[in-house]
């Protein structure tokens, strides 16, 4: 088990470590060669794209991983059909979807290239559903190693092109870059393939009872999956249309350093899920409030350092990434990191449902959750422009930790204080543990 947390722990963290670093390079380098408004539009087109692809994710991955990581090897061929049939069938009701509305989200963006964009990425969305697919098989492996190769991969790959168009000076046209994002999925999905196949086992026939029971379980993952993206993303599509989309740009700025911080949270849910199932299957409740309580403390262990440097050094961070056409960042960034404090408490929350079955209530907590972002965007953009965004997400956060709170309590007994507590505990505990352990070990040598 520690083999397990410590191996995985280190590859998720990496993984989203590479994220971030090569968002920031791609980041750094687009605001400079786009203008604010391309730069806008670019963000409202990966906004779109996100919400739908990871939305059609939600529908099979977790129950998926669930599903594996607890049936006979028998059932794992039926199980890995009847999951590659609903997502190739939700694929094509995305692209039917994306065909249908590209035009109007064009003309409330205000936005002429974004549609011929969506056409461009429709290619992509067969190569991602695969991806995602036989990363998740990895995954209820309990292996992450394919995963971090293939998603680095694909990062890298468009990275490398931006690159090479700023130092050649070559001019960039948000077509192409929406043409090496297709590529650079078809490149992640072969190398899924190459570290995975050998755990890839089909039927060739379609087991509807298998069918129905993951549909049964994904369509409330689905829900929260969506509402989720809805909820991150929300917030800068309101103020493309409500205000332009150079706002929605300066916006993304803030929130893409914001995110910065969600990189624990995100690695332990990735390592948690596979684990919490199994526990679900396996132990009581107990033992599913301790691994809640002590995985929550240890992300805000590493996360309240990491804001109050931010906090700190927000002004040159900002100015070192956008220069000074985005100097409203500044502020946005200092409001969106305070809500980051109450992101861990929701995030390992709708594990810990998703992972016991209990994705119906995950889903409607998460329904409740959008609501608020979309009542209080549209009352505080108005009243406040740009920063109304930034109130909002602070607002919401604020109330998705106490409807969290209040649901967990009720089925798991959580205490939120106790995750203070480890949090609180971490790094003495690090120091005895580890550090004095080598110091001793040494002496001894």
């Amino acid at each position: 088990m520690p083999n397990y947390w410590i191996k995985n722990g280190i590859i998720n963290i990496a993984q989203q470590l590479f994220t971030v670093f090569f968002g920031f390079l791609s980041l750094y380098i687009l605001v400079r060669v786009l203008s604010p408004e391309e730069y806008g539009t670019w963000v409202l087109f990966l906004a779109t794209i996100s919400v739908l692809e990871i939305a059609r994710n939600g529908l099979t991955q977790e129950a998926l991983v669930k599903y594996l990581t607890s049936s006979m090897p028998s059932d794992q061929k039926k199980i890995n059909t009847a999951t590659f049939v609903i997502n190739m069938s939700m694929t094509i009701l995305i692209t039917i979807l994306l065909l249908a509305i590209g035009s109007w989200l064009g003309q409330s963006w205000k936005s002429a290239e974004i549609n011929s964009m969506f056409h461009l990425y429709l290619v992509a969305l067969i190569f991602s559903s695969v991806l995602n697919q036989v990363n998740c098989i990895e995954q209820a492996h309990l292996s992450f190693t394919g995963n971090f190769l293939s998603n680095t991969a694909r990062q890298l790959i468009f990275l490398s092109f931006v690159i090479y168009c700023w130092i050649t000076k070559t001019p960039t046209k948000l077509q192409t870059l929406v043409a090496i994002q297709v590529f650079s999925v078809g490149i992640a999905m072969l190398i899924a393939l190459l570290c995975s196949y050998k755990r890839i086992n089909y039927s060739l026939r379609f087991d509807k009872i298998w069918g129905k029971k993951i549909f049964n379980f994904g369509k409330f993952t689905f829900g929260v999956t969506l509402s989720s993206m809805l909820a991150g993303t929300i917030d800068q599509m309101m103020l493309g249309s409500m205000l332009s989309k150079t706002a929605s740009g300066i916006f993304n700025i803030a929130v893409r350093i914001s995110n910065v911080v969600d990189i624990p949270s995100s690695a332990m849910a990735t390592i948690l899920y596979p684990q919490s199932s199994k526990m679900a299957a396996t132990k009581g409740e107990t033992d599913i409030k301790y691994l809640y309580e002590k995985s929550v403390g240890i992300i805000l262990a590493i996360q309240i350092p990491i804001v109050l440097c931010l906090l700190f050094f927000s002004g040159i961070v900002i100015h070192f990434l956008g220069g000074e056409k985005y100097e409203e960042s500044i502020s946005l960034l200092r409001i969106t990191l305070l809500g980051c404090l109450f992101s861990p408490y929701g995030r390992q929350g709708g594990t810990i449902l998703n992972s016991t079955g209990k994705s119906k209530l995950n889903f409607y907590m998460l329904l409740i959750l959008t609501a608020v972002i979309v009542i209080s965007n549209l009352i505080l953009i108005k009243e406040f422009g740009i920063f109304g965004a930034a109130y909002s997400s602070l607002v919401s956060s604020f109330v998705g930790f106490l409807v969290c709170r209040y649901f967990l309590k009720k089925n798991f007994n959580i205490n939120t204080k106790n995750s203070v507590y480890y949090a609180v505990q971490f790094y003495p505990e690090l120091v005895k543990k580890y550090l004095t352990k080598k110091s001793s070990s040494s002496k001894n040598i």
